[in-house]
């Protein structure tokens, strides 16, 4: 005996064994000292499986602590139900899901024991033929066979989890609905958060009844699920906003009092850019809060910013600020570019130097000039933004991309 304990060295050490490591086992058993005998088998290696004992469920569940790492389940034990005799084997897995169990029955009951197996038992034993050899092997593969259908569980729930999180950000990310205009939409989006479809950007393109196309995009500061949560409620709103009638800076107060009544900190705002392109597609309007300005070129022309200089502060920082809607021309062909700050912040090279806006109208004005247009303009952007920061953006990146080509008619 060691501290109330009984000790069963192991004799050997086969393809079995768990190593080195000591383990305690639980026998929940109607009459341990008269029924249950197991000699002491010498082990060279001096591992050893420490064995308690318990008469009765309320005394295991005294004994249950954190060390012990199998259960063997006396079948016969007093108390199961009349209508289903592995009730106590049942109670006993409630009890202690994260145990190894095994169930101890007497060859005259093997299919019991086998139905132990398919409850939840990692295996069974049979009275007649146990002896300490083939407790100490059963034990030991008991508590593996567990840690690996735990693990397994994890991995599965994890998998499961992470496909469910998937289908769901998928849903929430926006669906153009630009039916009946001849303008062509490209979109790309890279959260900054690992593993994750959505962050802090969002973005959304409609067509109204009477022609407007209204396109939007936005960041809310922050990489979290709050910031990506956000992002989603100000997205949805603007919509009903917009084919509500709101524009301009209606519009922007509007958001921003859902902003202030659905973030989780006072802390948290968002910048926006809205653009509203009328319906012969040669003039818009134009709203910043906080955002950087679209690029725009005109007819196979340089590539440039649209004006910054009037725009409005970010939503959720001043409560009685304003937005001016300022009118620009587009011209007969044009590619407006709308982005997040994801796209200008990355680095250039080793040193802090950041890409810029300026860096990123030389970028697409090269891209542009090398034939590239829609998606395939996109993907080139978001790709050497990755390759001059020298790995992938920490930050979320939006990129929005509405083009007119020559001899359109909207």
């Amino acid at each position: 005996m060691e501290n109330g304990q009984t000790v069963l060295p192991h004799q050997t050490r086969g393809p079995d064994s768990t190593g080195s490591t000591d383990l305690t086992l639980l026998v929940i058993e109607n009459d341990p000292a008269g029924t249950f005998t197991v000699p002491e088998l010498l082990d060279a290696s001096g591992t050893r499986v420490r064995v308690r004992t318990a008469r009765n469920l309320t005394e295991a569940e005294r004994l249950l602590t954190d060390d012990v790492h199998c259960i063997l389940l006396d079948l016969a034990l007093p108390g199961a139900d009349a209508d289903d005799e592995l009730s106590v084997l049942r109670h006993v897995l409630k009890l202690a899901p994260g145990h190894a169990v095994l169930a101890l029955a007497s060859s005259g009951h093997v299919e019991s024991a086998a139905d132990a197996v398919r409850v939840g038992a990692q295996d069974y034993l049979l009275r007649e033929e146990l002896d300490g050899r083939l407790l100490n092997r059963a034990v030991r593969y008991a508590v593996e066979r567990k840690r690996a259908d735990t693990a397994h569980y994890k991995l599965a729930e994890s998998r499961l989890r992470a496909q469910e999180n998937a289908r769901l950000e998928r849903g929430l990310l926006p669906t153009p609905l630009l039916g009946g205009s001849d303008l062509r939409f490209a979109a790309r989006y890279r959260p900054g958060r690992s593993r994750a479809l959505l962050g802090g950007d969002f973005y959304d393109v409609v067509r109204t009844p009477d022609g407007t196309v209204h396109a939007m995009i936005g960041d809310v500061c922050g990489h979290g699920p709050d910031e990506a949560a956000l992002g989603v409620e100000l997205r949805i709103a603007w919509r009903a906003l917009t084919f509500a009638g709101l524009c301009g800076d209606q519009l922007l107060s509007t958001l921003q009092r859902v902003l202030e009544h659905e973030r989780e900190s006072e802390e948290l705002f968002a910048t926006l850019c809205t653009v509203d392109i009328a319906p012969d597609g040669r003039r818009a309007g134009l709203c910043l809060a906080g955002h950087p300005a679209p690029l725009i070129s005109r007819d196979g022309g340089t590539a440039q910013l649209l004006p910054q200089d009037d725009g409005g502060p970010a939503l959720g920082l001043l409560p009685q600020a304003r937005w001016p809607r300022r009118q620009v021309e587009l011209g007969s062909a044009w590619n407006l570019l709308m982005y997040t700050d994801g796209l200008i912040e990355g680095r250039v090279g080793q040193g802090t130097q950041r890409l810029g806006q300026e860096g990123m109208v030389g970028m697409i004005d090269r891209q542009l000039t090398a034939g590239l247009r829609g998606e395939s303009l996109l993907e080139a952007a978001v790709a050497e933004v990755r390759d001059l920061n020298g790995g992938e953006l920490t930050d979320d990146v939006a990129v929005l991309l509405l083009e007119r080509r020559r001899g359109t008619h909207l």
